[in-house]
């Protein structure tokens, strides 16, 4: 690229889900792709943070449920409207800690950069489970869990995106800031590896805290539970992260973001009524699980097994909370509450059930 190109303005396609183009929340998952020329939602808001030298030209959305369902065929209606605008990077997000929006962000993100060879830069919590799953394919830049973070994200992405647009690529993890990739490339240094170890050591002994040029992914080590001795004397508990709770919500447990469980009955119950249970989960489409909450907490499945003796007994509450977006420390946290508690109340083993 010369000097000309790379002092022209950017140009930029924006992909973001149904609610930040302003159609819905859960209730329009399934929205079919849309889309306007121009910025629209967050890219409202990201383009004087471009400072001329860069311009959204379309914004592309879908419902979140719709491209993780349909995908090859919204992937596809995606593809043509990014071709038609001829961009030069393809900006996806910000997906903070959404998964099924982080899905969708990884899986345009892939296709731009694949099937249209145009870069592309993606904006989620470093937690989202998309991260692992597309940061071989494309950029993902680090952004902050919930949506509140979005007056830091725009900032930091508009002088990237800009960048990518430009020159086609990006530097290293370590220079402009993106989730690092997993591959490592040569590349020419004016001082070698070894002269550059002794400086690194030289300022660590001088007390300062060098930047490392390749560091290290420490993996924690959880240690398996030890295995039922005898599940005919065991008593069995289940725990939900798919949000079942007696209708109403009596302990007002949060949709998302969970920062404690609630504990509900099931004693004398075969199964768990339709007419008193509910999905709260801000995660997915609760239609489902409401018609048969079994479908979340399977007591009516349990009770059958309960009734045969495969294991002693089932222990008379259920425990229940909501899992998406909740961080690894507060899971920990969590965790540990209802370790302690379930062996309180003599439970063998558990059965954790999600979405």
């Amino acid at each position: 690229m010369t000097d000309t190109d790379k002092s022209r303005e950017v140009k930029i396609v924006h992909y973001i889900n149904q609610f930040f183009a302003g159609i819905g929340g859960e209730e329009a998952g399934g929205v079919p792709v849309g889309f306007e020329d121009g910025p629209k939602g967050p890219g409202t808001g990201l383009t004087g943070l471009l400072k001329g030298e860069g311009r959204i030209v379309r914004t592309i959305w879908c419902g979140d449920n719709r491209i993780n369902q349909e995908t090859d065929e919204v992937l596809e209606e995606i593809r043509r409207l990014i071709e038609e605008v001829k961009p030069d990077v393809v900006l996806a997000g910000p997906a903070f800690n959404a998964g099924r929006y982080g899905l969708a962000c990884g899986l345009v993100g892939r296709m731009a950069k694949e099937k249209l060879g145009i870069p592309s830069l993606v904006a989620m919590y470093p937690e989202n489970p998309a991260v692992d799953i597309y940061k071989q394919y494309c950029y993902i830049y680090p952004v902050g869990e919930k949506a509140a973070a979005m007056r830091q994200a725009l900032p930091a992405l508009a002088p990237v995106v800009v960048k990518l647009g430009k020159n086609g690529s990006l530097g290293s993890a370590l220079e402009d800031g993106y989730i690092q990739s997993g591959y490592r490339w040569n590349e020419f240094v004016e001082r070698p590896a070894a002269l550059r170890a002794v400086d690194m050591l030289m300022k660590r002994l001088s007390g300062e805290d060098p930047m490392t040029e390749a560091p290290l992914r420490g993996f924690e080590q959880v240690p398996p539970a030890a295995p039922v001795d005898d599940l005919k004397q065991a008593v069995i508990a289940v725990i939900t992260g798919g949000g079942m709770v007696p209708r109403g919500n009596p302990d007002k447990l949060k949709q998302a973001f969970a920062d404690r469980y609630g504990v509900y009955s099931i004693q004398g119950l075969e199964e768990l009524p339709a007419a008193e249970f509910k999905g709260i989960h801000g995660g997915y489409d609760s239609t489902w699980v409401d018609e048969d909450p079994d479908r979340v907490v399977p007591l009516d499945a349990l009770r059958k097994l309960e009734q045969k003796g495969v294991f002693a007994h089932l222990h008379q509450e259920y425990f229940a909370l909501c899992g998406i977006g909740t961080n690894v420390a507060m899971s920990k946290k969590l965790g540990a509450e209802l370790a302690e508690e379930l062996k309180r109340k003599g439970v063998s083993a558990a059965i954790y059930t999600s979405t």
